[in-house]
C-alpha cells in the first residue's frame, strides 16, 4: 500500500455514521491511515474537517432527515459507485428515570438509534454487493437477558430493536448479500458515557474499541451474518 497517492489493492469504499468524535471519530483516522475512502458523517462535522484526512469526504449529516440520507445517496451514485463497508454507528442516549421520559424522548431516541439508521440503510444497500458488510453498533443494554440499568429505558429498548432489524435484514439479504452483524458494546470511555453517567471509568478506550469495529467490519462477514457479537470486557 503506497499512502502518498494512495494506491492499494484493497481500497474499499467505507460510510461512518457519528464521527464527530469517540469511536466514530477513532475510526474514521484508522480507515483513512490504512488507505481506505472514507465517507464521514456527522451532525458537527468541524473536528473531523479540522484534521483534515486526504481520503475522507466529510458531510454535515442528519439521520433523521430523509433530505440528508438522499443526499448521502446521490454522492455514492455519482462519485462511489459502490459501499462495501457500512457502519452505523451514530446514537442518541438519554438518561431519565422511565417516569420523566417523555414519548417526545422516546421518539428522539429511536429516530437516530433505529428508524435512521433503517432509512440509510435502505438507501446504502443497492450499492452494496454479496461481500458488503453492514455493521451496526449496538449495546449490551439491547440484549436479551443482560444486566439493565435504571434510566435507559429508551436507550436500551432502541438497541434492542436494532438487533433485531439486523437480524431481519441478513435473512432478506442471505441471497444477495450484503451481511449485516451487530456489536452489543459494553462501557467505552466515550462523551457520550461521561455524558451520561459523569464519574464512571469505562475498561476501553474509543481508539480501542474503534479498532476493533475496524477489523471485524473488513473481516467479520466471511464467518458472521445476522449474528450480534457481545463486545465487552464488563457487566454495562
Amino acid at each position: 500500500m503506497i499512502l502518498g497517492d494512495r494506491k492499494t489493492t484493497s481500497l474499499k469504499n467505507i460510510i461512518i455514521t457519528g464521527t464527530s468524535r469517540g469511536i466514530g471519530y477513532e475510526m474514521v483516522k484508522l480507515f483513512n491511515d490504512a488507505g481506505h475512502r472514507i465517507l464521514a458523517l456527522s451532525r458537527n462535522s468541524v473536528p473531523i474537517s479540522s484534521i483534515q484526512l486526504d481520503g475522507c469526504t466529510i458531510f454535515p449529516f442528519d439521520i433523521t432527515d430523509p433530505k440528508d440520507i438522499k443526499k448521502i445517496a446521490n454522492f455514492v451514485e455519482t462519485n462511489w459507485k459502490r459501499v462495501d463497508v457500512l457502519i452505523n454507528n451514530s446514537g442518541n442516549l438519554i438518561n431519565k428515570p422511565f417516569s420523566k421520559t417523555s414519548l417526545h424522548d422516546f421518539q428522539q431516541v429511536f429516530d437516530v438509534n433505529v428508524f435512521g439508521v433503517a432509512a440509510l440503510t435502505k438507501a446504502i444497500v443497492p450499492f452494496m454487493g454479496k461481500d458488503g458488510h453492514v455493521v451496526n453498533i449496538s449495546s449490551m443494554g439491547g440484549i436479551q437477558g443482560s444486566i439493565k440499568f435504571p434510566g435507559l429505558s429508551a436507550y436500551s429498548s432502541s438497541k434492542g430493536a436494532l438487533i433485531t432489524l439486523t437480524e431481519l435484514l441478513a435473512e432478506e439479504y442471505k441471497e444477495s448479500g450484503p451481511s449485516f452483524n451487530a456489536l452489543a458494546l459494553g462501557a467505552v470511555q466515550t462523551e457520550m458515557l461521561e455524558e451520561a453517567f459523569p464519574g464512571y471509568k469505562a475498561p476501553n478506550t474509543a481508539l480501542e474499541m474503534a479498532k476493533y469495529i475496524m477489523r471485524f467490519s473488513m473481516e467479520g462477514n466471511e464467518f458472521y451474518n445476522g449474528k450480534v457479537l457481545q463486545v465487552s470486557r464488563s457487566t454495562p
